[in-house]
C-alpha cells in the first residue's frame, strides 16, 4: 500500500475496526478502548500516516487557520518587529498543522478581519497592536472568536502577551538619573497606542521613584514624521536638554540625523537613548543605549497561548516577557548589559 495515499478507511480495513474508531484514536476524543487506541496509533506511527488537514478540520469543525491582524499604518522601522514576531508565530503554527492568514486593518477599516471571521476562515486571531479604542478587539469579543493581543490593554477580557515596556523604560530612565542627568527630553509617537502609554508610564515612574519632578513641558508625543521630529529636536536643544530619549528607533534616527546636521556631538554635547532596539540602528556610531526584547519569543508565546485557547485550555490573562538594557556609547558608557529576562504572569 502506498503510504503517501493512506486514508482512515485504509487503516480501519487493515485493523478490522470502524473509521469512527480510527478517527477517535487520532483526535483523542470519544469513547475508545485503551488497547484499540494503542493499536491504531502504533499502526499510524509505523506507516508515517498524517491525517489530511482539510478532512481533519471538517471532522472537528475547524479550519486549521489562525488570523494574524497587521496594522496598515506601520512604518518601515517597525517592519523588523513584525517580521520577527511573525516568524515566531509561523514556527509554532506550522508545528501544530496550522496556517497563518494575514489581515491588514486600520482604525477606520477592519473589513479584511470581518471577512475572515464571517466566512469562517480562521479558528482564532492574533492582534499585533493594542489601541486605546481598540475596534478589532471589540469586534472579536462581539463575535466570540478566540484571540490574543500582542501588547497591553486595560481590558481584562482580552488575553495579552507583551514585553514589559513599563519596567524596562523605568529602569533605563533611572540609570540616566543615577548618572546625574536631569534635563531629559522625551519624544514619542501616537498616544492611542498602548505601547506609547506604557513607555511614558515607565519614564514618569522613574522620576517619581527618585523623588524628582519630571518636566512635562519636555515631553512631546504624537510625533509621526521627520519634519515634526526635527523641529522638536531643535526646540529641545534651545531648552538645553542634556539627553534626548526617543520612544522607538524611527524617532531615534530622526533625532540623530538632526543632531548630525547641527554638528552636535553625541554623547559629548547631547546624550541619546532609544526605548527600543531594532536592527535599524545596530551599526550606528556611536552605538545607541537602548532596550532589547526577544520579539521572536513574543510571537512564539502568543501563538502557543492562542492554540491553547482554541483547545479550550485555561490561559493566563496577561504575560509579560523580560528585557535587556544595553548601556552604550551614546550615553557615555562602555557597553554594559543588564538582563531582566524572566516571564511574569
Amino acid at each position: 500500500m502506498d503510504e503517501r495515499n493512506l486514508t482512515i478507511g485504509d487503516i480501519a480495513a487493515e485493523l478490522g475496526v470502524s473509521k469512527t474508531t480510527v478517527s477517535r484514536a487520532i483526535s483523542g476524543k470519544g469513547r475508545i478502548g485503551a488497547k484499540t487506541r494503542e493499536k491504531v496509533l502504533q499502526y499510524i506511527e509505523e506507516h508515517n500516516y498524517r491525517p489530511n488537514v482539510i478532512a481533519k478540520g471538517l471532522a472537528q469543525s475547524r479550519t486549521y487557520n489562525i488570523g494574524l491582524v497587521m496594522p496598515g499604518d506601520y512604518n518601515i522601522v517597525e517592519l523588523p518587529f513584525f517580521q520577527n514576531c511573525m516568524l515566531g508565530i509561523s514556527k509554532v503554527a506550522a508545528s501544530m498543522d496550522y496556517d497563518v492568514l494575514i489581515s491588514v486593518v486600520t482604525a477606520e477599516d477592519i473589513s479584511q478581519l470581518e471577512r475572515a471571521v464571517i466566512n469562517h476562515k480562521v479558528d482564532g486571531v492574533i492582534l499585533t497592536r493594542t489601541l486605546e479604542n481598540d475596534t478589532p478587539a471589540e469586534y472579536l469579543k462581539k463575535m466570540q472568536i478566540p484571540f490574543v493581543a500582542i501588547g497591553s490593554t486595560e481590558d481584562r477580557l482580552v488575553v495579552q502577551i507583551d514585553n514589559d515596556h513599563r519596567s524596562a523604560c523605568r529602569e533605563l530612565t533611572e540609570k540616566l538619573l543615577d548618572k546625574g542627568i536631569r534635563r531629559i527630553g522625551l519624544i514619542g509617537g501616537n498616544q492611542s497606542y498602548m505601547v506609547t502609554k506604557n513607555r511614558l508610564g515607565g519614564f514618569l515612574e522613574a522620576f517619581m521613584r527618585k523623588g524628582i519632578e519630571p518636566e512635562r513641558e519636555h515631553i512631546y508625543l504624537d510625533v509621526e514624521d521627520d519634519k515634526t521630529a526635527r523641529e522638536l529636536v531643535e526646540k529641545m536643544l534651545k531648552q538645553g536638554m542634556e539627553c534626548i530619549i526617543a520612544m522607538d528607533d524611527y524617532l531615534c534616527s530622526c533625532v540623530l540625523n538632526t543632531l548630525q546636521q547641527k554638528h552636535i556631538q553625541v554623547p559629548e554635547q547631547v546624550k541619546v537613548v532609544s526605548f527600543y532596539d531594532s536592527s535599524f540602528l545596530e551599526n550606528h556610531i556611536p552605538s545607541i543605549t537602548s532596550i532589547q526584547f526577544d520579539v521572536e519569543e513574543l510571537g512564539r508565546m502568543t501563538c502557543k497561548t492562542l492554540l491553547g485557547m482554541i483547545e479550550g485550555e485555561d490561559v493566563p490573562e496577561k504575560s509579560l516577557l523580560g528585557y535587556e538594557i544595553s548601556m552604550r556609547e551614546s550615553t557615555g558608557t562602555l557597553l554594559c548589559k543588564i538582563d531582566n529576562l524572566e516571564i511574569k504572569k
